[in-house]
Order: structure tokens, then sequence, then C-alpha cells
């Protein structure tokens, strides 16, 4: 009798969708492609009518190089990465405090990074004063004191005028609760509520 050898077959892969069942946990979502934010610089006015340009990454590194430095000069931080730390725990904080108009316009005048610290931030559903502020941040920062934190706290926000401008420094202060001025190394002329 003639030998014969078993045919081995190749099994068939099919794709098919499973079926929905509402015990089934949910499938995943898709990979979105990552959104590119452009910041815009204001137009020159040697070229009038010209449009503005983009800036480019590296530009915005520099501008968040910048902050972070001019906070670590001002909190005389050791390491430019406790300064970034602290930039990063104390603008999420007012992130969260400052809204509508004056939020915008504040992360439109921060570089790129801070401003993604801002504006990723929930609106506070309660104000904070001052000192609650303070007390907040000290919260977030392992081992702060409030007197550790009101000097993180300051020296961030104090550098950040220069960026702002006077007009969108002093409507900030003017939006928060009385206290926030000093802060901001301003003088706090409000009157007590």
């Amino acid at each position: 009798m003639p030998t014969t050898t078993p045919k081995t077959t190749t099994p068939k892969t099919t794709l098919t969708t499973p079926a929905w069942t509402p015990d089934a946990p949910p499938l995943p979502r898709p990979a979105k492609a990552p959104r590119t934010r452009v910041h815009q610089t204001a137009p020159t006015t040697s070229q009038p009518g010209t449009l503005p340009q983009p800036t480019t990454s590296r530009e915005q590194d520099e501008g968040w190089r910048s902050l972070t430095e001019a906070v670590q000069e001002a909190g005389q931080y050791t390491t430019r990465a406790e300064a970034e730390r602290v930039t990063r725990i104390v603008l999420s904080a007012l992130g969260g405090h400052v809204i509508g108009e004056e939020r915008v316009a504040l992360a439109q005048a921060l570089p790129h990074e801070a401003a993604t610290v801002v504006a990723s931030q929930i609106p506070a559903t309660r104000r904070l004063t001052a000192a609650e502020f303070v007390d907040a941040v000290a919260a977030r920062i392992e081992g702060a004191t409030p007197a550790t934190a009101r000097w993180d706290v300051s020296s961030v926000l104090s550098v950040l005028p220069p960026l702002l401008g006077e007009d969108l420094t002093n409507r900030i202060i003017a939006e928060l609760p009385t206290g926030y001025a000093l802060l901001f190394g301003r003088a706090d002329l409000a009157p007590q509520q």
C-alpha cells in the first residue's frame, strides 16, 4: 500500500469585528495625531502689512528657559530643574484662579510651555485668598511650609510682570482677591474688604 503524507494546511485567519455586548469592556480609542499649537509673534513695525510669523519650537524652548532662569535667580534656587518644578506648580495653581479674558491673555503672553501649564487647569469653583493660595501651593510641594511656599510663589509671580506688561498684570491682580499684588511684587493698595 502506498504511503501518503498527510497534507498540512495553514489555517485561514479572518478578522472579524467582535459582537458588542452590554457587559463587554469598551474598545480602546484609536490614537489621535498630536495637536500642534503655533504661537505667533507680533508683526514687525518695519514692514507695514506683513503677517505675523509663527515662532519656532526653539524660540518656545528659549522662552521657557528664560522664564525658569528668571525664577531661578529671583528665588535663588541652586538648579534650573528646581526652578522649573516650582514654576510649574505655581503656574498650575494660578491657572485655576485666573479666568475669562485675563486667562486667555495670560496664556498668550507666556512661553508655550508655561501657557500649556496655565491653560490645562480647570477653573476653581471658589476663589482663594492670597494666604489660602500660598497654603494650596505648599500642599503641592513636598516638605514646604507656608513661609517657603510664599517664597516660591513670589519667586514665580514676581517675574511675570515684564512678560505680561503693566496692563495685563494690573487686570489679573484686580481680578484676584486682595493680597495677590504682594505675591506679584507689587504694593497692595486695594482697600481691605
